[in-house]
């Protein structure tokens, strides 16, 4: 067992257990910002499992769910529009974790991986990992915004809280 197994099963156990508890319990809007939050642990997980057993694939995987994870949480906040509910107000907390996460270990996969092809694809899993989360997390805060609007449940101008 290498340091890059350890911090993977350290980062999916802190990462994924507020994940399920999120995704298990709550309303609407807590369960998809939970899943949101979810896709970009597992693709870091990826990545680092990649560089601990030394298996390129495992990037592949990795670029594949940095794509289509965002891409999901945006089909959840258009078919789920009017019934999101309340944003919970750990929603912003927990996306700059999940972006601040990303960026340590992109860096130390990509000294890891040296120059070429795989640095170039760990800087674009981490690219996509950011910028996917962001704009998820921030159409989900929008229609929780606008369905908070729509129901009068919003408190002083604040879709948080």
């Amino acid at each position: 067992m290498n340091a890059w197994l350890v911090c993977a099963a350290l980062l999916l156990v802190a990462g994924l257990l507020p994940v399920v508890w999120g995704t298990a319990r709550g309303p609407l809007g807590h369960r998809a910002v939970a899943q949101n939050c979810g896709t970009s642990v597992v693709c870091l997980v990826l990545v680092l499992l990649a560089q601990g057993y030394r298996r390129p694939s495992y990037t592949d995987l990795a670029l594949v769910l940095a794509v289509l994870g965002p891409v999901g949480t945006l089909v959840f906040a258009r078919l789920l529009n009017g019934e999101l509910g309340e944003a919970p107000r750990w929603a912003r907390p927990a996306t700059a974790l999940t972006v601040a996460a990303t960026v340590p270990i992109v860096i130390a996969a990509c000294v890891a991986t040296g120059p070429g092809r795989a640095a170039v694809k760990v800087v674009l899993i981490g690219v996509l990992l950011a910028v996917g989360n962001l704009i998820a997390s921030r159409t989900l805060s929008a229609a929780a915004h606008r369905d908070a609007a729509a129901t009068g449940h919003e408190r002083d101008g604040d879709p948080y809280g």
